[in-house]
């Protein structure tokens, strides 16, 4: 049996999501997924959307998953290769060449899947008008409170 892994935060999920994830269990039997931790996203200046244990109901709720793991650290890799006895990392293509995942190589086989065109959670955050990064941390929106108007606007829709 072929395993496979890869890595990610898997906020916001979307098609490219979706696409990769195909991809990557296309390359062997069995796809375990790291799931970066709220913790571990906040060590590298980033903010979910939604909590891990959402994140990871999720994930699990895609046929081409097998197994979802907390992904806590940078350092984990190599653990989780042995651990799991993964034969192939997968990764999107814009890691490539990265220091985060090349040094793989010398454990198993290392994959670059390229990027669906056109979609990404950044420019998701973006277009739904998310808040800019402050002090590092991606925000999720600060909800409005001018006199109820969102409230009115659901009873229009009613």
């Amino acid at each position: 049996m072929k395993r496979v892994l890869t890595y990610g935060t898997f906020d916001l999920l979307h098609y490219g999501h979706i696409n990769l994830l195909r991809r990557a269990k296309a390359l062997g039997d069995y796809l375990v997924v790291a799931l970066s931790t709220d913790e571990f996203n906040e060590a590298k200046g980033k903010k979910a959307y939604h909590d891990y244990e959402t994140r990871k109901k999720m994930l699990e709720a895609i046929r081409y998953v097998d197994l979802v793991i907390p992904e806590n650290s940078w350092e984990q890799k190599i653990n989780d290769i042995k651990e799991y006895h993964i034969d192939i990392t997968a990764m999107g293509g814009d890691w490539a060449g990265s220091d985060k995942f090349e040094y793989l190589q010398d454990y198993c086989e290392l994959v670059y899947l390229p990027r669906t065109e056109g979609v990404s959670t950044t420019k998701i955050k973006r277009e739904l008008g998310l808040q800019k990064p402050v002090n590092g941390l991606n925000q999720i929106p600060i909800p409005k409170d001018d006199n109820n108007s969102d409230k009115e606007k659901d009873k229009e829709l009613l």
